[in-house]
């Protein structure tokens, strides 16, 4: 039979447990969000979360679904072509395009075929800029982007001229990660990601309507819109 010190004990030892657990269990927490958020190696503190209030979406959290993995690009060699129909062909430094053109901000959502999608902040220059350099042919329909990696994809011309469509090399305030297509990677929005260039080493500006890229001459679908 327990006395009132007994039982007063024996809730005090269960009371102390389950203020230990409490404490255990929100360490635990405490902790995994420090190691998320400040100590973990993909960290980054300079990384831009929030831009004009609103939420973005972490580097990290996109994906590479490139078709031959990382591509290591030379930025010391690298240079960007714009070829095809224009009476200029240019051929631009890395350094050339970084310096010489004006940068835009734009908030901008990758959407996967496979379903998943990210919102992040990408900084760049706008592909229509560097075709007014070339002085492209008031005539021609599509442009066809090459990346390092031989994967190849076009969009229509008046696509990239009405919205603006930018070539990134900054992603939420930090420079473009290798995984990402660094030096330069399309910002389609609009568009599914397969239709988002990386590595970008020369814009074809062409009439050849009926050119397929990598993933569509595979079966997917040319126009890619989202939604």
């Amino acid at each position: 039979m327990l006395t009132s010190v007994g039982v007063f004990c024996e809730t005090s030892v269960s009371t102390i447990l389950t203020i230990a657990l409490v404490v255990v269990i929100g360490g635990i927490i405490i902790g995994a969000w420090i190691w998320t958020n400040m100590l973990s190696p993909t960290a980054n503190p300079e990384e831009i979360r929030v831009y004009n209030g609103q939420q973005l979406n972490s580097i990290n959290d996109l994906r590479n679904e490139a078709i031959k993995g990382n591509q290591d690009v030379n930025i010391s060699t690298y240079t960007l072509t714009i070829t095809g129909l224009v009476q200029n062909e240019v051929v631009l430094t890395y350094d050339q395009i970084i310096n010489d053109h004006t940068h835009y901000l734009k908030v901008a959502t990758l959407h996967c075929v496979e379903g998943w999608e990210v919102t992040v902040l990408w900084e760049g220059l706008q592909v229509k800029d560097l075709l007014q350099e070339a002085n492209y042919s008031q005539n021609a329909q599509i442009l066809i982007f090459y990346s390092q990696d031989g994967f190849t994809t076009s969009l229509p011309l008046s696509y990239i001229i009405n919205n603006n469509i930018t070539m990134a090399y900054k992603v939420n305030g930090l420079t473009l990660p290798k995984s990402e297509g660094y030096p330069f990677q399309l910002v389609a929005q609009g568009k599914l990601g397969y239709k988002w260039a990386k590595w970008i080493t020369k814009i074809e500006v062409s009439n050849d309507t009926s050119y397929r890229g990598y993933w569509e001459s595979l079966g997917y679908d040319n126009d890619a819109n989202w939604p």
